[in-house]
């Protein structure tokens, strides 16, 4: 079973790898508008107003899209989706930078790009759940977690080395690439049989009233809350850190891109850890969001006290991975726990639907909140989201049996 010849284990390795690479591919240029955003404010392309509600924009028709394609998800092959997805939001994000001379244009297309990069993640999460042994999985929605946290970097990286146009530029020609590759790639693990669907169909789910219970006695509900709380700090803090490292901190906008670039590698290291932590705490999922929510809650609260750039900025760094960790239960042990559900990708896509939600609304609440409150009360908002979630994941029910 643990040996690397184990057809299984091969298998989970070909699904896990063509995931997370493409996965890779769409968060770097899900990444590239937060990490270009100093150099558009400063050559006066762009407002922190505008990009704001660019951003919050982009988060309402990712979110509405994920909720969408997470039911279709259930419905019709991954291989469609990702590859129609993937060259769609390649081509918009390629024409994004010619629009920003028409604002009202470049909202479009770039709302465009959110809705169809919304139609990968749940069928990839549906794919990894149904065709993977449960071990397997976890450590498949592991890559995926890595994929979202490198993004960032990458991003930072192309933004360090090119003028903020070719960034976009150069993210979605590769973007294009990856989405004829998955096609081909996908095509092959259907025809040799190491792709299936559907094989966990219930007879509940055929009812909507029923599928909704039967996601409810899975205790959805709470992990709504814990993926709206984290969907906050994951997608909106780490979208407004160059910002805040110019406003607050007093960077330059080229330091403010290289410290960005490797405080998010730091960041991507987070799903090994929460794992790890996992596991050392002998599968227990509820006592791992906790913990995470705990020391979260410390972090932002330091970030609050110390004002020192460094210090501050390697509170803020563990902050956000603690709170990552949380988040990382969600979407490699608590969503592919669903398998028996046949309903994967409606939860998972149900659950990134609150998740961007939230974060849609955070995202333009924080760019408004920064000149009125300033960044140190906007910081005690983020101490008292991380303190909530600390509330929401007590008491520990009985921990998964899912093996």
């Amino acid at each position: 079973m643990k040996c690397l010849n184990d057809r299984d284990v091969k298998n989970a390795i070909l699904i896990g790898g063509v995931c997370s690479v493409s996965y890779l591919g769409v968060y770097v240029v899900r990444n590239i508008l937060g990490a270009v955003t100093p150099q558009m404010i400063a050559d006066n392309s762009l407002t922190t107003e505008y990009i704001g509600t660019v951003s919050s924009l982009y988060f309402i028709f990712y979110a509405v899209g994920q909720l969408i394609s997470g039911i279709i998800g259930d419905k019709i092959k991954a291989r469609y989706m990702l590859s129609i997805g993937m060259i769609l939001a390649g081509i918009c994000n390629f024409l994004f930078p010619d629009m920003v001379g028409q604002p009202s244009v470049a909202k479009i297309v770039y709302s465009l790009s959110a809705v169809f990069l919304s139609m990968i993640f749940a069928p990839m999460t549906k794919v990894i759940a149904e065709n993977t042994r449960a071990m397997h999985a976890v450590r498949c929605s592991m890559g995926l977690g890595i994929a979202t946290l490198l993004g960032s970097p990458f991003a930072g990286v192309l933004a360090t080395m090119l003028v903020w146009e070719n960034v976009f530029c150069v993210g979605s020609i590769t973007l294009i690439v990856m989405g004829i590759l998955c096609f081909v790639l996908f095509w092959h693990m259907e025809k040799a049989g190491i792709v299936k669907y559907n094989q966990y169909a219930t007879k509940d789910k055929e009812d909507s009233s029923n599928g909704i219970k039967l996601l409810i006695q899975h205790r959805i509900v709470k992990f709504t809350f814990v993926s709206i709380i984290t969907g906050i700090v994951r997608t909106t803090v780490v979208f407004w850190l160059p910002t805040y490292l110019v406003q607050y901190l007093g960077f330059s906008s080229k330091q403010s891109t290289i410290v960005f670039t490797i405080a998010t590698f730091v960041i991507s290291m987070t799903p090994f850890i929460a794992v790890f932590v996992y596991e050392k705490l002998h599968s227990n999922m509820e006592l791992t969001i906790f913990l995470a929510f705990l020391t979260a809650t410390v972090c932002f609260f330091g970030v609050f006290i110390i004002k020192k750039p460094v210090l501050n900025i390697v509170l803020l760094v563990l902050g956000i991975m603690s709170s990552n960790c949380a988040s990382n239960m969600i979407w490699s042990k608590y969503c592919p726990s669903l398998r028996d559900t046949g309903m994967v990708s409606t939860a998972t896509g149900f659950l990134n639907f609150t998740s961007y939600g939230a974060a849609s609304a955070s995202s333009a609440i924080f760019a408004n909140a920064v000149s009125v409150i300033g960044w140190g009360s906007l910081i005690l908002v983020w101490f008292g989201f991380m303190l909530f979630g600390v509330m929401i994941s007590l008491p520990f029910p009985a921990k998964s049996h899912w093996r």
